[in-house]
């Protein structure tokens, strides 16, 4: 397959590739939520369509947990798998790289080009490991705020994500309220539920517990396969609904011939777990993995607001579309109503929708109608409001 016919597939940005920058040195470190200081700092970023000329038409796509800076295309004319939001990002789909000007970042902490836990410590040549600093989800946006300054851009048309994506794009429009004029939140919350933290201490044990941890110190050997495998799995099954985990599983068998039940015999939803815990090691990295579910779990407005969500976003500028899923378990739709209800009380413009399905958490990664239209029909109004301004 060649390039062209890469980009001549309907609504494909065809062929991209990763981009970086790097800010922070010293003594212009990026100074954290806790005082500590990190520098230099790399992003990885990919960006989809064209800027124009009176800059309006950026819009920021923010990642969830294991997500990268890959939101769309492809990275070679022979790649299967386009990024993460291909289904939305492209010509004629929902964010219109035919109109808009898309960006996608590596949060810092990750593994995916941006600097993390796996890159190196100028004070020590070797891989930060564990003496990587904690990271918070405003960190995340703190830096992004360096690249969208870098790029050019003083007011991001939108900040959109769903999950952690959620959460830094909710932690824009409190950061930078002057810079974001709207915001897309799908499937998020103010603050993750005590289940939800359960199930990612979980998965940190996991990766504790496996005897090629070392203590984070396992880039010159063995990486901790089984523990980040096994971690992958549980947090796959938080993603799925029950009614999708059984229309889609049901209680067969791996091996639809097999007569004999025996400790051998595999159901098909755990050859369904394993591959993708398998697949998760093959890309991502254990500190990783363990840094951002800890971002995930401190991440709390309500507390950072005096135990009132309404006074987080007193001073929010942006107008929201905020999505949530009936079957979504870890970030129930209750979880969305409380942010609309803080927004309402301020008196923000807030279009809310609970959309039906039976694909749980993951539902905001999958094709659907109702979600391309309702993020199409916003932003062309929040496009049409700021072309007005000009």
């Amino acid at each position: 397959m060649n390039k062209n016919v890469k980009q001549a597939e309907k609504g494909s940005v065809g062929i991209v590739e990763i981009q970086y920058f790097t800010f922070g040195h010293a003594p212009d470190e990026l100074i954290l939520s806790n005082g500590d200081k990190l520098g230099p700092v790399t992003i990885a970023y990919e960006t989809y369509g064209t800027l124009n000329s009176e800059k309006n038409n950026a819009i920021l796509l923010n990642h969830a947990l294991s997500g990268s800076s890959h939101a769309a295309g492809y990275y070679s004319s022979t790649d299967k798998n386009p990024g993460w939001w291909d289904a939305y990002v492209g010509p004629g789909k929902a964010f219109d790289t035919d109109i808009y000007f898309v960006i996608c970042s590596n949060v810092i902490s990750g593994c995916s080009g941006s600097t993390g836990p796996s890159s190196i410590n100028p004070a020590t040549g070797k891989p930060y490991g564990l003496d990587f600093p904690m990271i918070t989800i405003s960190d995340m946006v703190n830096a992004q705020y360096h690249l969208i300054k870098h790029l050019g851009i003083d007011k991001l048309l939108a900040v959109s994500g769903g999950s952690m994506g959620g959460m830094q794009a909710l932690q824009w429009t409190i950061s930078y309220p002057e810079m974001v004029n709207s915001c897309i939140a799908i499937a998020t919350s103010a603050s993750l539920s005590a289940q939800g933290i359960a199930f990612n201490e979980v998965g940190r044990q996991a990766i504790f517990n496996d005897p090629s941890w070392n203590n984070g110190k396992y880039y010159d050997g063995e990486v901790p396969r089984a523990g980040l495998s096994l971690a992958r799995m549980i947090g796959h099954i938080t993603y799925l609904s029950e009614k999708h985990m059984h229309e889609k599983f049901g209680r067969n068998f791996q091996d639809s011939g097999a007569k004999v039940k025996n400790l051998s015999s595999e159901y098909s939803v755990e050859s369904y777990l394993r591959h993708q815990g398998i697949k998760f090691v093959e890309r991502f990295d254990a500190n990783s993995y363990i840094y951002i579910t800890r971002a995930i779990d401190h991440f709390d407005l309500k507390e950072d607001y005096g135990g009132n969500l309404t006074f987080a976003f007193e001073n929010v500028e942006a107008n929201f579309l905020v999505m949530s899923f009936t079957t979504d378990w870890l970030y129930p739709s209750d979880n969305s109503r409380e942010i609309v209800r803080a927004l309402r009380v301020n008196g923000k413009n807030v279009n809310y929708t609970d959309i039906v399905t039976d694909n749980g958490h993951d539902a905001f990664l999958l094709p659907s109608d109702v979600i391309e239209k309702n993020i199409s029909n916003f932003l062309r109004s929040e496009f049409r409001k700021s072309i007005k301004q000009v």
